[in-house]
């Protein structure tokens, strides 16, 4: 997901002495890194989640809450947002075969639907 991040349009990768960090250009916001893993059951629901319309998954996300992550599971949810909520990215990742393989398409969403994309790791 790295490499998705950093050719997104939005996104510019400044170097520092620190290293490298991610950056929403429109609101000069960082973006930050949130890497959850998940249970079977917690990871099938994640997998339909991603699929829904943002006002669809909003509502979900309302009615049963975030899904809850496990501290080690077959599952890995990595989530990149800008500190400011304008932007969010999420992909899901199953582990087989020894390597993390992705399950769902890489999702970006702006505005008001960042906020809700987001809210998948817990508002």
């Amino acid at each position: 997901m790295a490499e998705a991040i950093a050719n997104h349009q939005h996104i510019v990768i400044k170097k520092s002495l620190f290293g490298r960090k991610a950056v929403y250009q429109p609101t000069g916001s960082p973006v930050e890194v949130i890497v959850n893993e998940y249970s079977l059951a917690e990871g099938d629901r994640l997998e339909r989640l991603l699929q829904l319309p943002t006002d669809r998954l909003d509502a979900e996300l309302k009615q049963g809450g975030a899904p809850t992550p496990t501290a080690v599971g077959p599952l890995r949810l990595e989530v990149c947002r800008s500190k400011d909520g304008q932007f969010c990215a999420a992909q899901l990742f199953r582990f087989n075969d020894f390597k993390y393989h992705a399950v769902s398409e890489w999702l970006a969403c702006e505005g008001s639907d960042a906020a809700v994309l987001s809210a998948i790791v817990g508002r």
